[in-house]
């Protein structure tokens, strides 16, 4: 008997038992069976899901429409105009890799464009430079001063700073650069981290005011600091007229800041220590206009302002008016849009209105003590 059985493996049994073993490993007839069985498996459960979804968010904003008739009618709103159950989460199987794929390249995204980029824009299509501070206290001493001639509070102005940045965040601060990351994540600035969107619609719906304000800062002025104020009124005036070119709504306003030069540029005068403090402080203080002409009398706590600023000031306002019994059972799905709710980690790990202004009233506590926020409490 001979002493190793393979020996008494014929040869052409031999290579194909090898070319069913490298059929596994590479890809070949077996590797592929079992890839279109898996994804087959996903397709179905992910099919499932997606229905779930898409019922879901219809319904969410199905009841948001009904909501908004029921308020032009002075109709009270209940616990059943929301839909009071989770977003659906996947669970199933996860999609599986296609063995006989070529290797995926780097996926690439659209790049966000960066401060550099707004203000290339801004001297090429409109000519102008924004003066920037020689200090961040110098401007936080202009924001406080435009955020109290705008009405707010200074509990109001810090929290949202304190929120939006982290309580150390910089005039010229955008979402998603740090020292360490390069790229940005949205054109969002500032201490309140405004879009270029709402530079845009800010100077279409409120652009008399700015240039008012800053021709009576130029009155005021004399010599060289004059003939600079009243350059900037001039570039302004050119800005809101061509803001005002664009169609009232977000939609078309969004597509001009973040598709063509001229809007790009635009977003550049939220650096600008003259005109930029008045468009942060105006963005808030339009959210607790809205509040009051709509009824809501009682004065907007800090957290109560952010969530107008976070969700867009109708639905801010809804939770805000909501009672506390109510804010606990809401979740908080019903004041987005899919892909807003899937991009704002807070509100999903929050789940209910009440969470969600508990862990805004959080980040705002545990960041007021930070050095940013300590001075520019202090700049007021």
């Amino acid at each position: 008997m001979p002493r190793h059985a393979s020996c008494l493996i014929p040869a052409a049994l031999a290579a194909a038992m090898v070319s069913a073993c490298a059929s596994d490993v590479t890809g070949g007839p077996r590797a592929a069976s079992d890839y279109e069985a898996r994804l087959a498996d996903y397709a179905r459960a992910y099919r499932a899901y997606q229905a779930e979804a898409d019922a879901y968010w219809e319904a969410v904003a199905e009841k948001r429409r009904l909501r908004n008739a029921k308020r032009r009618a002075h109709e009270p709103i209940t616990l059943a105009d929301y839909v009071l159950t989770q977003p659906p989460v996947y669970a199933g199987p996860p999609k599986p890799v296609d063995p006989n794929a070529p290797p995926a390249g780097p996926e690439t995204q659209p790049e966000v464009p960066l401060v550099a980029d707004f203000l290339r824009a801004a001297a090429e299509q409109w000519h102008f430079v924004p003066e920037q501070p020689a200090s961040e206290t110098e401007f936080k001493r202009a924001y406080a001063q435009a955020a109290l001639a705008a009405g707010l509070t200074p509990a109001q102005a810090v929290g949202v700073y304190s929120f939006e940045t982290g309580g150390n965040g910089g005039y010229a601060t955008q979402a998603g650069v740090t020292p360490t990351r390069v790229k940005a994540i949205s054109p969002a600035l500032g201490y309140n981290q405004l879009l270029s969107t709402n530079t845009l619609s800010l100077l279409a719906e409120d652009g008399d005011r700015f240039v008012a304000a800053l021709a009576h800062k130029a009155a005021s002025e004399t010599g060289a600091r004059r003939r600079t104020l009243e350059r900037k009124v001039g570039v302004l005036r050119r800005m809101v007229a061509f803001a005002r070119r664009i169609p009232p709504r977000w939609s078309d306003y969004d597509r001009v800041a973040k598709t063509t030069p001229q809007g790009l540029g635009i977003h550049a005068i939220l650096l600008d220590i003259d005109i930029g403090p008045l468009l942060q402080a105006q963005k808030l203080a339009n959210s607790i206009a809205f509040a009051r002409a709509k009824g809501h009398a009682a004065p907007l706590s800090a957290a109560e302002l952010e969530l107008m600023n976070l969700t867009g000031d109708g639905n801010g306002l809804d939770m805000v008016t909501m009672p506390q019994a109510m804010r606990e059972q809401v979740p908080t799905a019903n004041f987005f849009q899919p892909g807003g709710y899937t991009r704002n980690p807070i509100a999903q790990r929050a789940r209910t209105v009440a969470g969600l202004l508990a862990a805004i009233e959080s980040h705002m506590r545990r960041n007021a003590a930070a050095p940013g926020a300590r001075e520019l409490a202090a700049a007021f």
